[in-house]
């Protein structure tokens, strides 16, 4: 037993002091102790619905607990879902980004037309390293498992090689991670690490692209690892053609190898995501349940699993019986949690400040600097374009005065029709937002 599971323990035990056995059993059963650190405890809850119950009436709680217990204040951080958990544990993994999970493998991966072609090239280069393709670059939209077969690539190379280092990053926290090594002095370190790999992933590629530092050292990065003969894997939105910030001489290394897109499921490929996604958790869903589900649910892999989860959470929570009508509500309330069309002002302004290298203080404030200045006017732009936010609204987030909100929307306008590399930029930030997750 862990030590954060020993001390999530005590914390129960202290809970059963306060609250009713039904509320004990309804909210924390199957919670568990996932990591402790010097301020915080990390705890996995089964569901959304439990994890918004125990943040909302018992957290203050669970904090007092952990108060009494090492006499010093401890937080509580709540996660629910394999992806959240993973989330987490790729962050504390500082060496190679990886989490242990048996979610992520081939024999989990559900094969159909819009994925096939991508499935056998993985299989292909997890069987043959830097033999078969190299590199290889999957592409398709948000949550259509372009990061399951890297992953999936990953165990099978990890279980029938173990001393292999394999590395896998997403393409904004290797940026970040140059970043802050050349604020440190510790670009040589940072090359050893990434050059030394025998496998190197990286997913959401296309966050490099308009970064002339980060492309520089990752063309030599790559270049290295493929002069040695490293499998390189790589993921993006899109194809590197349509990459448009992205440098030539990358564009042209990233078809170097095999180029396949991912498309969404069709039909029968969802409903056999579904069953498999159900039988994983052991929830029974009747055929016409889930035949409305894949009927409703057409974009992506990771809606479908949150209305899974969202169902498993029903009949644990509510005992409702899992029928069209329990499949309707479910589906409601997962584009509500997750309206994903529609981005909030506040993903438009964090990821332009992000495609643009400037800080959240720089965008709101009042600084002329033309850099600054202009990627406020697009950020305002996109709150326009992308928002059903009024322009009082959307001063208001931004700090300005409505007339001034205008301006900066007229004025991009303008600019976007006589700059096509502007036009290009604002269409892959718009990608990004988009893609925000």
């Amino acid at each position: 037993m862990t030590q954060a599971q020993q001390i999530w323990e005590k914390v129960l035990e202290m809970l059963k002091k306060h609250l009713t056995s039904t509320t004990i059993n309804t909210f924390f059963d199957g919670t568990k102790g996932v990591d402790i650190t010097g301020s915080s405890i990390v705890v996995s809850v089964r569901s959304v619905v439990a994890k918004e119950a125990i943040a909302t009436h018992y957290i203050d709680l669970i904090e007092e607990c952990l108060l009494q217990l090492f006499s010093v204040p401890i937080s509580c951080i709540l996660l629910t879902g394999e992806e959240e958990l993973n989330q987490y544990r790729a962050s504390k993994n500082g060496d190679n980004g990886l989490w242990t999970t048996n979610e992520f493998t081939f024999a989990t991966f559900v094969v159909g037309p819009s994925n096939r072609f991508a499935h056998a090239a993985a299989v292909a280069v997890s069987n043959s390293p830097a033999a078969a393709y190299n590199p290889l670059f999957i592409y398709g939209g948000s949550g259509l498992g372009k990061t399951h077969l890297l992953y999936a690539i990953a165990n099978k190379i990890k279980q029938e090689k173990p001393s292999q280092k394999i590395i896998y990053k997403r393409g904004e926290d290797f940026t970040n991670e140059l970043i802050s090594a050349i604020r440190a002095g510790k670009n040589v370190e940072f090359r050893e690490k990434y050059r030394g790999a025998d496998l190197f992933l990286i997913d959401d590629t296309q966050f490099i692209a308009g970064k002339d530092s980060t492309q520089e050292e990752f063309f030599h990065t790559f270049n290295a690892l493929y002069e040695a003969g490293k499998q390189i894997v790589l993921t993006a939105d899109r194809p590197p053609k349509e990459m448009s910030r992205l440098e030539d001489r990358l564009k042209s290394r990233f078809e170097w190898g095999l180029l396949c897109d991912i498309q969404p499921p069709d039909l029968e490929t969802r409903i056999a995501i579904i069953r498999n996604k159900a039988t994983a958790i052991g929830l029974d869903i009747s055929d016409d349940a889930v035949m409305h589900m894949a009927e409703h649910i057409t974009a992506n892999v990771r809606q479908i699993e949150g209305v899974v989860k969202k169902l498993q959470a029903y009949k644990h929570l509510l005992n409702a019986k899992i029928d069209v009508s329990t499949v309707s509500k479910a589906i409601k309330d997962i584009f509500q949690e997750n309206p994903g069309l529609i981005p909030t002002p506040e993903i438009i302004i964090e990821e332009t400040e992000k495609f643009y290298g400037i800080s959240h203080g720089e965008i709101i404030g009042g600084s002329r600097n033309r850099a600054i200045t202009q990627a406020r006017h697009i950020a305002v732009y996109l709150a326009r374009q992308l928002t059903k936010l009024s322009l009082p609204d959307i001063g208001e987030k931004f700090k300005r005065h409505h007339s001034t909100i205008m301006h900066s929307i007229d004025l991009i306008e303008s600019q976007r029709k006589e700059d096509s590399q502007l036009d290009a930029e604002i269409n892959d930030l718009i990608e990004n937002i988009n893609n925000h997750h």
